[in-house]
């Protein structure tokens, strides 16, 4: 006698439900999830077995027969996802709403930040149900990080006149980002550097011996990246102006040259005031006081100070020196710019909402 196999449940669909199914079907914002449990309901009603309609759809006879049992038994609400095992809540709506509130609203008597410990102790909760609470609403008093708005009353031009560059550069000229990289030190550590082993990372002292320092002049061409730079063992409006005329002898005849730089007062003294008047292509942009994010090369800085001089160990300056001669040189032989693409109106408008978080910041 041929096996027959488990009876199947008799599936026979209405016509509002079948016009439901199909619709989902059809539709092509539907979850594939759900497209495919409302393939299985419309062809278990045409008659046709677990395991046909398993290989037609690509599924298995176990989960087409599952689906077929939950649609007789709840209908298309059977379809959904059913509540999980588990035991029931025990933190109610009221307690996460003041857990969250007195995150953000105080602070312990006996520190100045909330921890998990701490929090828990406060409200009668576990330590666990903090955590998973800030969690789900991305709270994080362990971190502070800082910021710095700018009181320069020329702030907005400013901002407008250095992205304008960025982003509209000037025909028939080049802009360039210029700072001073000044107090570079040349340390060597006290002690041999002990190298990087399988499971073990590179250590060095934590002390070390100051053998002298430098300063770094240095222009980030924006368009190409490339950079040109100038060590001196001073930093004086001497020094810059030395800089200056080397950026003139390198920058081709017949260009315009734009420098974006800070505030510094080397750069704004009579003897650099009258060398920019003798050398009409050279215009100056300065960046808001306090504001050297806007300043490109400072992410350029950022880079040799990662890459070179961090975990550097020099015994002398002229050795530190000549490690950021041939790091600058590498650098140019495959430069890669930094691509500016925050609009001055669209950084003003973030900036707003910082004030709109500070008291009296309308002042």
């Amino acid at each position: 006698m041929a096996r027959t196999g488990r009876p199947k449940a008799e599936l026979i669909l209405s016509g509002e439900e079948r016009a439901a199914l199909e619709g989902w079907v059809r539709r092509r914002s539907t979850p594939q999830a759900w497209a495919l449990r409302c393939r299985i309901i419309l062809a278990c009603a045409e008659g046709a077995s677990n395991k046909d309609v398993a290989a037609r759809l690509g599924s298995t006879p176990h989960a087409v027969g599952r689906w077929r049992a939950r649609f007789v038994e709840h209908r298309i609400a059977g379809l959904g996802d059913m509540p999980r095992p588990g035991g029931p809540r025990t933190v109610t709506d009221e307690q996460v709403a003041a857990l969250v509130s007195r995150t953000l609203e105080s602070t312990p008597k006996n520190a100045t930040h909330w921890s998990t410990r701490s929090m828990a102790k406060e409200l009668g909760l576990s330590q666990s149900t903090v955590s998973r609470i800030w969690r789900a609403f991305g709270l994080q008093p362990h971190r502070s990080e800082s910021f710095k708005l700018s009181t320069d009353p020329y702030f907005v031009d400013k901002v407008h006149d250095v992205v304008g560059l960025y982003l509209d550069p000037p025909e028939r000229a080049l802009v360039f980002c210029v700072d001073e990289k000044s107090q570079i030190q040349a340390l060597d550590r006290s002690q041999p550097v002990l190298p990087m082993m399988p499971g073990v990372p590179q250590r060095t002292t934590h002390d070390y011996v100051r053998a002298g320092t430098t300063t770094l002049f240095a222009a980030l061409e924006v368009a190409t990246g490339k950079v040109i730079g100038s060590l001196h063992r001073r930093h004086r409006a001497e020094e810059f102006k030395k800089f200056l005329i080397k950026l003139d002898r390198e920058v081709p005849d017949g260009l315009e040259v734009h420098l974006v730089l800070d505030n510094y007062a080397t750069h704004k003294t009579p003897a650099i005031k009258t060398w920019l008047l003798a050398h009409p292509r050279f215009h100056l942009h300065f960046t808001p006081t306090g504001s050297s994010w806007l300043n490109l090369v400072e992410r350029w800085f950022a880079e040799l100070t990662n890459k070179q001089i961090r975990r550097g160990v020099h015994k002398t300056v002229q050795a530190l020196e000549q490690d950021i001669r041939t790091w600058i040189a590498a650098w140019n032989t495959d430069p890669k710019p930094y691509i500016w693409t925050k609009t001055a109106d669209e950084i003003l408008e973030r900036l707003a909402s910082y004030l709109n978080r500070i008291p009296d910041s309308e002042d």
